[in-house]
């Protein structure tokens, strides 16, 4: 029976075999470290949340999309990068929510950050057609409409008015029942 242990490769030959060491568990101390600074970390991360507000999760545009990624990666890295520290983890995240708060402050007292930071929505289908100059500079196909609608309940565009393309990338599906009667006001809408 011959056991070779090499610390380069974290391999353990046995027999011949090759058996990777560290793919399912490496020590109780990475396991408690995981453990604590989740716990920590998650505890920090929901009171940050909880003083900045709801806006902070919120995903009304891509820079909001931006941080909400960012803090989860974040939150990732604190808990398996053992060069990250619990206050490093904490600070990144109090920089990203601080970063999130100026720019929404901004966007609501300049309209030129406004404009830079946040996009109109498109308009990509209206009345029974599809608009086709919308669809291509927002980078949308017929399929992925017909799909947006069915995810919204409808079995086909027959009953749909319109669909708009987001800031968020989500797609808005307004049904001819509801516009009934009324006008479908497109102003503020790209088309």
């Amino acid at each position: 029976m011959q056991l070779v242990k090499t610390n380069i490769h974290k391999f353990t030959r046995f027999k011949g075999e090759t058996i990777a060491m560290g793919l399912f568990f490496n020590s109780w101390n990475d396991l408690g470290r995981v453990l604590v600074l989740g716990i920590l970390g998650y505890i920090s991360l929901v009171l940050l949340l909880k003083v900045s507000g709801n806006r902070t999760l919120s995903k009304l545009n891509a820079f909001d999309f931006v941080i909400t990624i960012a803090l989860g990666s974040t939150f990732g890295s604190l808990l398996l990068n053992k060069s990250v520290a619990l206050v490093e983890g904490v600070t990144a995240f109090a920089v990203l929510i601080g970063l999130q708060y100026t720019v929404a402050g901004l966007t609501i007292r300049s309209d030129t950050v406004k404009r830079i930071i946040k996009d109109e929505p498109s308009i990509v289908y209206y009345n029974g057609e599809y608009l086709k100059d919308s669809m291509k500079r927002s980078r949308v196909i017929e399929s992925e409409i017909q799909q947006s609608v069915r995810n919204q309940g409808y079995a086909n565009l027959e009953s749909v008015e319109a669909v708009v393309l987001e800031t968020d990338g989500s797609f808005s599906i307004i049904s001819q029942s509801e516009k009934e009667g009324k006008e479908l006001d497109i102003s503020g809408l790209r088309v």
